[in-house]
């Protein structure tokens, strides 16, 4: 009788077992918690930018009891794919990237759509059918390269003579890189005194930044403007005009993207000219819009974060209060 009541009890809890796995799968975390599980697949730790970026995301993903699986893909776009790969695999409730270049993700995409995850991009668009992913939570690239241009239609209004702008673009088919090149250079046409003379890639670091801006300093001794794609690029482009024995903002006028503390710092020095904000704080809005996605909620398409610009006074006016 004794076995035949320890068999019974045996058999209740492993089935017990059985039925709390098969419940725990449904909402994509294994614990059977309820929590919404999130995959995140980050482009890398480039910039002051991204670590704003990674850091919002991962305090908005606590503050709102979000379940984040977070990747590092080190601006490769073979490690974001894994990545992506591996939420599937764990059944995650939604998928969210920022691509680190615009092509390539249709077949990853298609296994997720299979799979029946939803995927949010963020910051960064791709080059695929849109019925593919969800929504694109990001910036306006497009937008913030004709505010950096329109500046300097503004400033130079009324240049008799060339103005010689070398332009330091982020990482080669990135979207940002892409898209800010095309406002800056379709703003600009309205002066035809302002003239790129080279352009070059600068991988959106602090380092190739100011390495592609010593070799443009010592390809043209006649640079009256720098346009860098990030304040990155420009602080260390920054550091090579100092180098050169030039007066950056002076000499040299700067112009860039993003106003992270350091950028908004050499603004308001003088050293740096103009800004064009481009927010990294997605992390509330990204974890919001995850939520509606994962209740079967209609969201936007596309959503535009609201960005600002800065000259030096408002510089000067933001910094005691800059978040990133």
């Amino acid at each position: 009788m004794l076995k035949r009541l320890i068999v019974a009890v045996a058999g209740a809890s492993l089935a017990l077992t059985a039925l709390s796995a098969c419940g725990s799968g449904g909402d994509g975390s294994g614990s059977g918690s309820g929590k919404l599980v999130l995959g995140f697949s980050q482009v890398g730790a480039e910039s002051g930018w991204r670590t704003a970026n990674t850091k919002s995301i991962q305090e908005a993903a606590k503050a709102a009891g979000v379940d984040l699986k977070f990747s590092d893909a080190q601006q490769k776009q073979e490690n974001q794919i894994a990545a992506i790969r591996s939420f599937i695999k764990q059944k995650v409730d939604v998928i969210a990237f920022s691509p680190v270049v615009v092509t390539g993700w249709d077949a990853v995409l298609k296994e997720a759509k299979a799979a029946d995850i939803p995927v949010v991009l963020t910051d960064r668009a791709v080059d695929s059918d849109a019925s593919l992913y969800v929504t694109f939570l990001g910036s306006d690239f497009v937008a913030e390269g004709k505010k950096a241009g329109d500046w300097l239609v503004t400033e130079y209004k009324d240049a008799k003579e060339p103005v010689n702008i070398v332009q330091l673009e982020g990482t080669v088919g990135a979207a940002p890189a892409i898209d800010r090149k095309k406002g800056f250079e379709q703003a600009i046409a309205a002066n035809p005194n302002l003239k790129v003379i080279a352009s070059q890639s600068g991988d959106f670091t602090r380092a190739k930044g100011k390495e592609v801006m010593q070799a443009l300093l010592k390809a043209h001794k006649d640079i009256d403007v720098l346009f860098a794609h990030n304040d990155d690029m420009g602080l260390g482009a920054m550091q090579a005009i100092q180098e050169a024995g030039l007066t950056p903002g002076k000499d040299i006028k700067i112009v860039t993207v993003d106003a992270v503390k350091d950028g908004m710092q050499a603004l308001a020095d003088g050293k740096f000219n103009f800004i064009v904000e481009c927010n990294p704080l997605l992390g509330g809005q990204l974890m919001d819009t995850a939520k509606k996605v994962k209740a079967g909620e209609k969201v936007e398409k596309r959503i535009v974060t609201v960005e600002t610009v800065f000259d030096q006074a408002k510089a000067k006016e933001a910094l005691p209060t800059r978040k990133y």
